[in-house]
């Protein structure tokens, strides 16, 4: 399954802690909304530089787990708490790679159809929006028979 996604999307936050009760596996996409959430691109870019040092899921984790602190101070906060280097941190989410890995699954999402967060592709359908749990009952229990 394919997760598009924006950190400051309160439902995309509502929909990971229902992700993480399933047993789903799940490729997260970067999927930042800047007309509604401002700074949505710079948390793309703080898990993509936590991502280059080993940490992306924590961070991933921990961007979801507190929404309303996503200001650099906070995710300077963030990545300390992880044990990131906070220099190496610092320059990797300001880099044009980084930058770029964003921008790819952004676009991707677009060629995809994509055009609000959440959004989830499984088994070549797509689910957009506010993805309530017994949709996630049936991608999980499709999940378990196809392996």
């Amino acid at each position: 399954m394919i997760e598009y996604a924006d950190f400051e999307c309160p439902f995309c936050a509502a929909l990971h802690l229902r992700l993480k009760d399933r047993p789903l596996h799940v490729a997260f996409r970067h999927f930042p909304v800047r007309s509604s959430h401002p700074r949505a691109w710079a948390a793309a870019c703080a898990a993509e530089a936590a991502a280059l040092q080993g940490k992306f899921w924590e961070m991933h984790d921990s961007l979801f787990g507190d929404q309303g602190r996503l200001e650099d101070p906070h995710l300077w906060a963030r990545a300390a708490a992880l044990g990131i280097d906070l220099e190496r941190f610092d320059s990797d989410r300001r880099s044009d790679a980084v930058s770029e890995r964003v921008r790819r699954d952004f676009q991707a999402g677009v060629r995809a159809g994509v055009v609000t967060t959440p959004t989830l592709f499984a088994d070549a359908q797509m689910h957009a929006g506010r993805i309530d749990s017994a949709t996630l009952d049936a991608l999980a229990l499709a999940e378990r028979t196809a392996r």
